[in-house]
Parts: C-alpha cells; structure tokens; sequence
C-alpha cells in the first residue's frame, strides 16, 4: 500500500516549482532546468523522454491536471524517485479528456512499473477530493501542498 507520507516523500524530493511556455516543449524544459534530478540524470534527456511519451498520448487526466513522465525508464535505483510539482504560469491546453486546460504538472521519475502504477493511484484519489482540488489551484507552495495531501489523504 502506497502511503501519504510515501507521496509527501517523494515530493520533497522533487521539489515544487513555478513554470513558464507558451507550449509542452517549453515547459518541459523549464521544468527540468529546475528540478532537483538525481546524479547522472542529463536534463536535456530528461525532456526528450517526456516529449517522446507525450507524443505517444496527452498525459493530461482531466481537472487541469498533467502526469508527465519519461518515456523509458531514466532511473534505477528506487532512491532516485522523485515527483516534481509544477504549476504553470499560464495553463496549456494538454488534450485533456474533459478540454480543461493544464496548470499543474506532477512530473514522476521512478524505477519500477508498480511504483509508478501506485503514484498515479494515489495523485488520482486525489484529484478527486474536492478541497485538494481547491488548494491546488491556489498554486500552493510545498508546505502548504504537503499538508493539503496529509490532510485530504493519498
């Protein structure tokens, strides 16, 4: 079972962040020259990865709300997963299967398949809580993110 504090743990990690693009390539790119990586992970790779698998299908899920992550696997060692949340300064229409425009990014880096399955898991219970929701779009710095997912539970 994945827990709320493996979520907040893994945010810590990643970090949180404020972006700017007037397209995916450009946020990406912002995104990735921000985040905390872990050593060996190139930035310029990373942002091909994340291309490469948002060519394949819009990792946008509805409620304004995006799930980026690499294509292939870029890290093994499960010490190096990490979630980077990015809100951008300008939503972006992603495709999102409800049209709602993106304007936050949780962009996951892990090593194993079942591991991401059980991010997606927890960040989709919830996006359906209604006061995460409403913190979310507040664009909340990490403090006040991390006590929105301890609160309204993963």
């Amino acid at each position: 079972m994945f827990s709320t504090e493996d979520l907040c743990s893994l945010i810590k990690k990643g970090g949180v962040y404020s972006i700017e693009g007037t397209s995916i390539s450009d946020l990406f790119s912002s995104a990735v020259s921000k985040m905390n990586l872990p050593s060996g992970l190139d930035a310029q790779d990373l942002q091909k990865e994340l291309m490469e698998r948002e060519k394949i299908l819009s990792t946008a899920v509805g409620n304004g709300i995006a799930l980026p992550h690499p294509h292939k696997k870029v890290i093994d060692d499960p010490a190096d997963q990490r979630i980077a949340v990015c809100f951008l300064k300008e939503p972006i229409d992603m495709q999102a299967p409800d049209s709602r425009k993106v304007y936050v990014f949780f962009i996951l880096l892990t090593s194993a398949s079942q591991k991401h399955l059980d991010i997606l898991s927890a960040i989709a219970n919830l996006a359906k809580d209604k006061d995460f929701k409403t913190v979310l779009e507040t664009c909340p710095d990490e403090a006040a993110l991390l006590e929105a997912i301890r609160r309204c539970g993963a």
